[in-house]
């Protein structure tokens, strides 16, 4: 009995298949290990569960005029999985296989993924390691990253959009990642930039290293573009893990629910000693986050740029939640440009995926400055208080100490829209500190005075007894109640369990005019 024909056409099958495994060559295949990288197949195999992976396009090949060398994948391996059993979709660039760039059937790949994670409302996750634009195609490919941005903005606030940066990116490609939600980068092999070293020498004469330019250190502290960064892969990749169990699924859902052993009713007494007895002393705003919310885990975005604000993810009661925090540690907490952008980038990316928010008061007010006048505080300061005045989900706010003029408006108050706040005995809530208010107030009667430093000290001393605390503003209801700081996660989860099920809608409309 003679085989099926269907089994050697199974074996041709195969044997392509297997082609398109080990698509790139061996030395290729052998550089990307030399530098300390994973393969796109191992990072996928890393990032998802076991088994779970099931590809697209795995024969996709170049159908560029007078290609001559045309593997199977065309550099980009697509698809879908399940991280922690909850599905993804995802793209990884090969390096092994054209450098990664990007041609017209890689973007189609790309396209199609995107469309699909899009239509299943799924996060949608990039796996950055390519040399940009593929030169030889020309303006094909250039077209084809304008699918990919188009497609970024489609699925912006609706389905979660991770770019891991492995590798180079560079030109033009760094702005698909640039309009997702999250970007990650591994320090020392992560470069991001839209002109390398060499132009940048050329143009301006500025002599500067590839690290010093894209690296994953200047990004994360300087640019504000890299929200995430770990020392390996490895690393990275267990953080996109992480990240995903805060988020939902899409804008429709909510985060999973977690169960935690974190008593919702446990008394935080370590909290009658965080802040100091001078009020001009610093503290460490996390100490406050990590006491409240379940377990003490916070996983911090932006942690290195920006850091006069805390902002991260956290759980309260089990469920996901963001939380933003003025962090005295730094510029005693001020919000300036860098602050204001990063608060504002969070709280309208919690506000898209229904993530409560939790937002921790010691605002001293806004940076004075030339520099920060001339680079538009007014405008980015605009941003987080907009942020902050069209987000829906449930906000409950906790002015910790310092409530100072127009910053403490912009942080989250009661006036712009949140839901439920609390203040501690120690909240001092006016237009300006007590030093400054009097110096404006009363300085006919300093100047006049016998001894002006003394009576200074005295009127200081008098409006901080009448203003610098949270009475006045509990009487006129601008905050819902004084509370005892050791009480404050029991208020903040009881807050939470109320406000679950909020309803509040936007009026209709194309879309507000945000001042970016």
């Amino acid at each position: 009995m003679t085989d099926h024909p269907l089994r050697e056409r199974l074996d041709e099958l195969n044997k392509r298949k297997e082609e398109a495994r080990h698509a790139g060559p061996e030395r290729a295949v052998q550089r990307q290990h030399d530098k300390g990288k994973m393969l796109a197949r191992e990072r996928i195999a890393y990032l998802l569960d076991p088994d779970s992976f099931h590809e697209l396009d795995m024969l996709a090949r170049s159908r560029a005029e007078g290609a001559t060398d045309r593997p199977y994948t065309d550099g980009v391996i697509t698809g879908w999985g399940t991280i922690d059993g909850r599905k993804v979709f995802l793209f990884a660039q090969d390096f092994t296989v054209f450098g990664g760039a990007l041609g017209e059937v890689f973007a189609e790949k790309i396209h199609k993924v995107m469309d699909m994670a899009l239509k299943v409302g799924a996060p949608m996750i990039g796996l950055n390691d390519g040399a940009g634009a593929r030169i030889q195609e020309g303006v094909v490919s250039l077209d084809a990253y304008g699918g990919i941005f188009h497609r970024n903005v489609r699925s912006s606030g609706v389905i979660p959009q991770i770019s891991v940066i492995l590798g180079p990116c560079a030109g033009g490609a760094v702005y698909s990642p640039a309009m997702t939600d999250f970007i990650f980068m591994v320090r020392e092999k992560s470069h991001m930039f839209i002109t390398g070293p060499d132009v940048v020498k050329s143009v301006t004469g500025e002599e500067v290293t590839l690290e010093e330019l894209g690296g994953a250190g200047s990004h994360a502290s300087k640019s504000g573009v890299a929200t995430f960064v770990a020392d390996s892969e490895e690393q990275v990749l267990d953080d996109v893990k992480y990240l995903l169990s805060f988020l939902p699924q899409n804008n429709l859902e909510i985060a999973p629910p977690l169960a935690s052993e974190d008593d919702p009713d446990r008394l935080c007494p370590e909290l009658l000693e965080v802040i100091p007895i001078a009020s001009n002393l610093p503290y460490d705003m996390k100490k406050i986050i990590g006491s409240v919310v379940d377990d003490g885990e916070f996983f911090e975005y932006f942690p290195s740029w920006g850091r006069n604000i805390a902002c991260g993810f956290a759980r309260i009661d089990g469920r996901s939640v963001g939380v933003v925090g003025n962090q005295p540690m730094v510029l005693a907490g001020v919000l300036d440009i860098e602050a204001s952008e990063k608060a504002a980038r969070f709280v309208r990316t919690c506000d898209a995926f229904n993530i409560a928010l939790l937002t921790f008061v010691d605002v001293p007010g806004f940076l004075p400055g030339v520099d920060q006048e001339y680079g538009g505080i007014i405008r980015h300061g605009a941003k987080l208080l907009y942020a902050y005045c069209e987000a829906t989900v449930p906000r409950i706010q906790v002015i910790v100490r310092k409530a100072y003029g127009g910053a403490y408006v912009v942080m989250d108050s009661k006036s712009v829209g949140s839901d439920l706040s609390f203040a501690w005995p120690s909240a001092e809530l006016a237009v300006m500190g007590p030093q400054g208010a009097v110096e404006i107030i009363n300085r006919r009667e300093i100047n006049e005075a016998a001894d002006p430093v003394a009576r200074k000290a005295e009127l200081v001393e008098e409006y901080t007894e009448r203003f610098a605390n949270p009475y006045i503003a509990a009487e006129r209801g601008y905050v819902d109640d004084v509370i005892d700081p050791s009480e404050t996660r029991r208020k903040v989860v009881a807050g939470f369990r109320l406000l679950a099920s909020k309803r509040e809608e936007l009026p209709r409309r194309k879309h507000g005019n945000m001042p970016l």
